[in-house]
């Protein structure tokens, strides 16, 4: 199976995410371009006048191009959101690009607005992720090139390349601004700081690992 086909394959699971398990609000209207400049404030973007709308707002370049995972996590995501692509706005659909180096890894994380749909379009992941309270059993995946999975919405997902070079995904997910919730970042990255004895009785560790891991953040 080809690239192209792939590529084809991850636009038609978006589509079915958005139209499956979409949470956005309906459009009342063919389309609804997002209007950038507009100051009101709405659960989405404005809408300009359909007659000023063109092609071009329906349109997004740049999946043909790999990120650069040169960082600590050897990741890189390109996201195509109605901030990016005026025309999804109201669609209740987003995709992203997800670029992976060998070991790169997509930390614990939820979208609280959107279910997700991956596929593996290059290389090997291992995915999984966590149901809520008091089922905390992992179900977990090793994906190969062509292989999908789905993370449904709100629940902690990850994502780790476990082979020895770059891997490739793409995601459709069921929201035009789905939202990402990093929980280390969450956890340990918050201003103002969470209070360390809530953290130290949560984790069950020692004040100082708590510091400790506020400093990486």
């Amino acid at each position: 199976m080809g690239a192209k086909t792939f590529l084809l394959l991850a636009v038609l699971l978006a589509l079915y995410s958005s139209v499956s398990l979409a949470d956005d609000p309906g459009p009342l209207q063919d389309f609804c371009v997002a209007d950038y400049s507009s100051q009101v404030l709405v659960n989405g973007y404005a809408c300009k006048q359909q007659s000023q709308s063109t092609a071009d707002d329906f349109f997004m370049s740049g999946f043909q191009t790999p990120g650069n995972t040169t960082n600590q996590l050897g990741l890189s995501i390109t996201p195509a959101f109605a901030a990016s692509i005026p025309g999804t706005n109201t669609l209740g659909v987003s995709m992203l690009r997800i670029d992976y180096a060998p070991g790169g890894i997509y930390p614990p994380h939820s979208h609280p607005r959107a279910s997700e749909i991956i596929i593996v379009l290059k290389g090997k992941l291992e995915v999984g992720f966590v149901p809520a309270h008091p089922d905390y059993r992992l179900f977990n995946k090793t994906l190969n090139e062509g292989d999908a999975y789905v993370f449904p919405q709100g629940l902690i997902h990850y994502q780790i390349n476990t082979g020895k070079h770059p891997a490739v995904a793409f995601s459709g997910l069921s929201s035009q601004n789905p939202g990402v919730i990093f929980i280390p970042n969450t956890l340990f990255g918050s201003v103002p700081k969470f209070p360390t004895e809530l953290l130290v009785k949560a984790f069950q560790v020692d004040a100082n690992v708590i510091s400790q891991l506020e400093a990486n953040f």
